[in-house]
């Protein structure tokens, strides 16, 4: 047993460090979010946020474009061209995929200055890349109504997905003591 657990440590510290750092940012998240009350069709601060700077991001291509709160559940209306085309909610804002992607991160350590870059970088990228998702699916759905469940459900979650599936792949081959030893060999 001893043997095993041996020849597995690397993958045993990475799930680990992953488990344990993923656990501790969605604690925190969630803790956040009890702060609102959904009953009540209260939004959280950060999607209010993004609903706001979406909606800007779309004032560029329209100036009829813009947010209002939804009375009767816990989500943002997106109004693109003056028409209701989307609910922004607590899912809408990225954070959940911020967690797994600074978890991946943490568990695959770097050095300590280039891991908080790196996540900060990172954290940025797909924030800012969330917004401009919600903003051209809006556009998308405006136009081609008829492709929602495809857009939504299918192209833009492959979008953010697969830029933190490269993120990690630069930061696991560039980064992380992993690619160290690599390069050391």
């Amino acid at each position: 047993m001893k043997k095993l657990l041996l020849e597995y440590k690397p993958f045993l510290l990475f799930l680990g460090k992953f488990i344990a750092s993923y656990l501790i940012l969605t604690f925190i998240y969630q803790t956040y979010l009890n702060r609102y009350d959904t009953k009540n069709a209260e939004v959280d601060s950060f999607t209010q946020s993004v609903a706001e700077q979406s909606a800007a991001v779309l004032s560029w291509f329209d100036s009829k474009s813009y947010t209002m709160p939804h009375l009767s559940e816990p989500s943002v209306k997106l109004f693109y061209k003056g028409k209701y085309i989307s609910r922004i909610i607590e899912g809408c804002n990225a954070l959940s995929v911020i967690i797994l992607f600074i978890s991946f991160v943490i568990a695959f350590t770097g050095k300590f200055k280039k891991t908080i870059l790196f996540i900060a970088f990172g954290t940025i990228l797909i924030h800012v890349l969330n917004i401009g998702r919600i903003a051209l699916l809006c556009v998308a759905l405006y136009n081609l109504p008829q492709y929602e469940h495809f857009l939504h459900g299918v192209i833009f979650p492959l979008l953010i997905y697969g830029i933190v599936f490269l993120l990690w792949v630069i930061w696991v081959n560039k980064y992380s003591l992993y690619a160290t030893e690599i390069n050391k060999k």
